[in-house]
């Protein structure tokens, strides 16, 4: 009698959970999955280049421009623009800024890296405003990765550094040749 008794207690027990399901194993459905945002953003630091390493791309006593205008282009794999952004530098000559609106339509060939460039667009010292090709910025500087990611609880950017990049002097005094 007790062991009948055993066997229907337990028998009782597996088959509550089938009677009785736990809320929690449903999913609310109309409850969206929160989507992680990840933003492309692209930063470096504009500079002056000294009279002395005027031709070459060496920055050794440069100094940074504050108010630097750069820009960022993408093209497609297609080569179409599929991007452009201009952006002014701090007062410390760094700039910073968000590729709003970038996308992505090729995963290799639309990647940030091998798409996205930042040229220089104008600087506001009348004295330090002619273009140079330092670090290709007047054709381009590519992006490079360097590891930094910014990360919150909804929100992730990749942070891809450019340059530096540098304009050069309107006059440089002639150099003697001995």
């Amino acid at each position: 009698m007790a062991r009948t008794q055993l066997i229907i207690f337990i028998s009782s027990l597996l088959i509550l959970p089938l009677v009785f399901p736990s809320t929690a194993a449903y999913k609310d459905v109309s409850e969206k999955p929160v989507e992680k945002k990840v933003d492309v953003v692209v930063e470096g630091v504009v500079y002056c280049q000294s009279c002395e390493r005027f031709g070459t791309w060496s920055l050794t006593g440069a100094k940074t421009i504050p108010s630097a205008k750069v820009s960022v282009i993408c093209k497609s794999h297609k080569g179409q623009v599929s991007f452009y952004k201009a952006l002014e530098a701090d007062k410390t000559g760094y700039f910073y800024g968000e590729l709003d609106g970038f996308t992505i339509s090729h995963a290799l060939l639309d990647h940030p890296l091998q798409s996205c460039k930042v040229k220089l667009v104008s600087s506001p010292d009348e004295n330090c405003s002619l273009l140079s090709n330092v670090n290709y910025g007047m054709y381009g500087a590519p992006l490079r990765f360097e590891n930094k990611r910014l990360m919150g609880s909804n929100y992730e950017a990749v942070v891809y550094s450019a340059g530096p990049l540098a304009f050069r002097p309107n006059h440089c005094p002639p150099t003697p040749h001995y």
